[in-house]
């Protein structure tokens, strides 16, 4: 029988009080490790770093991200602070080269999302081991409970950000890094500040962030598309995701470059800055 992932009464006070969550296993370490197995027989097969294109609906280039996207473990976690009624609204394949310095700088996902209210949270899995070496994620304990910071979009090259947005700043000793074994996951709010550093070991760090919202959260940027993986979806303010057919399926490509081409527009950029988001 399979275990309950839901957190208890003192794990979501934690969680309301520092903004993240570490650490509960979703799947197994031989499932992580088929897991990038297939992201890299896909990546040969396009030609092209996950990266690239697999960074606003990753789940919609294949069934298993979708089927990992809808792990129960994962969403009992996750009701636990949304409450039973999800909707996945995004997720971002994220794979750091090894022996690279590309970083993800410090930011808060809730500039850009445009969501209201802020009820989100991020769920970080582990394909392969996330510790200090390799650019494990951090995060910026109870900066979700302040103000919203200001973010620069520098456009580093060597930032894994699409706009190398960037706050300005954080002292990096109060960091808290998220390590996790493969198969292993951490939760942050969409209002916490985090990022990663660079990746100094011998092989690449990979995981998946999927980024849930209660069913009664709304965009500000007018319609767009969610997956409903749990409970029910009485609000419709998100319209449905176009799912994939099979592993790496040609309308699916379309709308990754699509919701990529919409993410990198100067509509969002002009919006975050103007703190309409």
């Amino acid at each position: 029988m399979m275990m309950s992932g839901y957190l208890t009464s003192e794990e979501v006070a934690d969680f309301e009080r520092d903004g993240y969550f570490l650490k509960r296993r979703a799947i197994t370490q031989a499932h992580a490790k088929d897991c990038r197995r297939r992201l890299e027989a896909m990546e040969e097969t396009l030609q092209e770093d996950c990266n690239k294109r697999m960074k606003i609906k990753a789940h919609i280039a294949s069934p298993w991200m979708v089927d990992l996207a809808r792990n129960p473990l994962i969403l009992d976690a996750v009701e636990s602070l949304l409450g039973p009624d999800i909707l996945l609204f995004g997720s971002s394949m994220f794979a750091k080269a090894a022996r690279s310095d590309k970083f993800v700088s410090w930011h808060q996902d809730s500039a850009y999302y445009g969501l209201t209210p802020n009820d989100s949270v991020t769920v970080w899995l582990a394909f392969t081991p996330s510790n200090k070496e390799n650019g494990c994620l951090r995060v910026l304990p109870g900066s979700h409970l302040g103000e919203d910071f200001e973010h620069d979009e520098t456009y580093d090259p060597k930032n894994l950000l699409a706009k190398g947005q960037t706050i300005r700043g954080v002292d990096d000793d109060q960091a808290k890094y998220l390590e996790l074994d493969p198969g292993e996951f951490s939760m942050h709010h969409v209002r916490t500040a985090h990022g990663s550093l660079g990746n100094y070991s011998d092989d690449r760090r990979i995981g998946l962030a999927f980024f849930y919202i209660g069913a009664h959260v709304g965009s500000t940027l007018g319609r767009r598309t969610a997956l409903c993986v749990r409970g029910q979806d009485t609000y419709g303010h998100w319209d449905e995701d176009p799912l994939p057919r099979y592993d790496l399926d040609p309308l699916s490509l379309d709308f990754l470059t699509s919701m990529w081409s919409k993410y990198q527009s100067k509509e969002v950029q002009q919006a975050a800055k103007a703190g309409r988001l």
